[in-house]
């Protein structure tokens, strides 16, 4: 029998698989691309085609999930993102030209896009069908929990194998275990709670669902706004973490040091952990979720702008892990507040449209910061990525203005296409 606490454990061992298999590349990415001969310019434009290969491809698979099936898009993830991961390694292998690395890039955001919004709403659907009445900041934050766990054993074992053994066994690796996670995918991931419709055929199906989810994303301002914060600060996020491998590498005084670069990945992983943990008890200081994410992504402008002026190993370092903290304390408050504005039917598609536009951040803020990078160096290209990130604060501030149910609210509607109404009164009472 299907419970809510074991769609709760199937969704943990699904995070656990992707973010370790993810992890392992995490800490030495960077220095991998620029081992094979790339500059920072074109590495940090190779992970610009990633993004937009993310760009291009979160609303077409969010499409596969919502017409298809969420099961049917995970498996598709691990067999598309384990075959690109290979080819990697051979671009590495034979130091293959930058239009090459461009190409197979995009390929790997297209395998990451099987994933993003598919897990997220297999999950808010499945515990609405076994009858789950929890609080889903607290499911969020416990898979955040899980996914700084496998990123700490990740990027550790990742760092400690490129040492080793070089730095494409880690690759090779990840394709591994990307293949044993379709696998136990198939065995344990069933889509409850959501049938997908092909009664009017796939392509009027594909377009009813493309003309909705533009429908209850984009024009609904709350969401809107939510989705313009990440077309701003997700970029930022994703340079800030790869450009810290080189960057500490640096500060640190030995460039092979990939084991340093894989233990500051690990750093972070425990940030992430110690985040989840905290998001829950952080939400019940505010009323509204959005003032604390008012608040969170505060704080994270003045951690860049610390990262980009302190000039010792440790200090940066230190730095590091409030803004780990800070960012994975704000990610379940905001799954929660989004999840609760979004219509079931059309769930997936829409969290990949959010992912898109955070992924449309990266496209353009990447190379911009590389291109940084190279001309002024690693810690004032972090003090740009603040002022970026400080202009995606008044956005939030707007999708705050709605005064959406979610943004109160102790669960989210996991079916109504309404929940984006005003606000009603909580049923109970939280703390200002």
């Amino acid at each position: 029998m299907t419970t809510p606490a074991s769609v709760q454990r199937t969704y943990i061992v699904l995070i656990l698989g992707n973010t370790l298999a993810a992890s392992l590349i995490w800490g030495i990415n960077t220095i991998f691309l620029l081992d094979a001969g790339l500059s920072n310019l074109e590495a940090f434009a190779a992970n610009a085609f990633f993004t937009a290969g993310m760009m291009l491809f979160e609303v077409p698979t969010g499409i596969v999930a919502d017409t298809v099936g969420r099961r049917a898009s995970y498996l598709l993830g691990t067999l598309t993102l384990s075959a690109s991961t290979l080819l990697y390694v051979l671009l590495w292998r034979i130091e293959a030209p930058f239009w090459e690395w461009a190409v197979v890039s995009v390929l790997i955001g297209l395998g990451f896009t099987f994933f993003s919004g598919a897990v997220e709403a297999w999950l808010v659907d499945a515990l609405a069908a076994v009858g789950f009445s929890g609080d889903l900041d607290n499911v969020f934050a416990r898979g955040q929990i899980a996914r700084g766990a496998a990123m700490l054993t990740g990027s550790v074992a990742g760092g400690f194998i490129a040492k080793q053994i070089g730095l494409g066994a880690p690759f090779v690796l990840r394709g591994v275990v990307l293949v044993v996670m379709f696998g136990v995918a198939y065995r344990l991931m069933h889509d409850l709670g959501f049938s997908p419709e092909r009664s009017a055929g796939v392509v009027r199906e594909v377009r009813r669902v493309a003309a909705d989810s533009i429908e209850y994303g984009w024009r609904v301002p709350a969401v809107k706004w939510l989705m313009v914060e990440s077309l701003l600060a997700g970029g930022v996020g994703i340079y800030a973490f790869y450009a810290l491998q080189p960057y500490l590498l640096e500060l640190w005084g030995d460039p092979e040091a990939y084991q340093v670069a894989g233990l500051v990945a690990a750093i972070v992983a425990g940030a992430q952990m110690l985040g989840g943990v905290l998001a829950p008890h952080i939400r019940r200081l505010f009323r509204r979720r959005t003032s604390g994410l008012i608040v969170l992504a505060a704080l994270n402008v003045v951690t860049l702008v610390a990262i980009g002026s302190l000039a010792s190993f440790w200090g940066v370092l230190a730095t590091i892990v409030v803004w780990a903290l800070l960012f994975a304390s704000a990610l379940p408050i905001r799954q929660a507040y989004m999840n609760g504005m979004i219509p079931s039917r059309r769930r997936a598609t829409i969290l990949s449209f959010d992912s898109l536009m955070s992924s449309a951040g990266g496209v353009w803020t990447q190379p911009a910061l590389g291109r940084a990078a190279d001309v002024w160096g690693y810690a004032p290209s972090y003090l740009i990525g603040a002022a970026i990130s400080a202009l995606a604060l008044p956005p939030l501030y707007l999708s705050r203005r709605q005064n959406t149910a979610a943004d109160t609210s102790r669960a989210p509607d996991v079916a109504s296409p309404d929940a984006t109404g005003p606000a009603q009164p909580a049923i109970e009472s939280e703390p200002g």
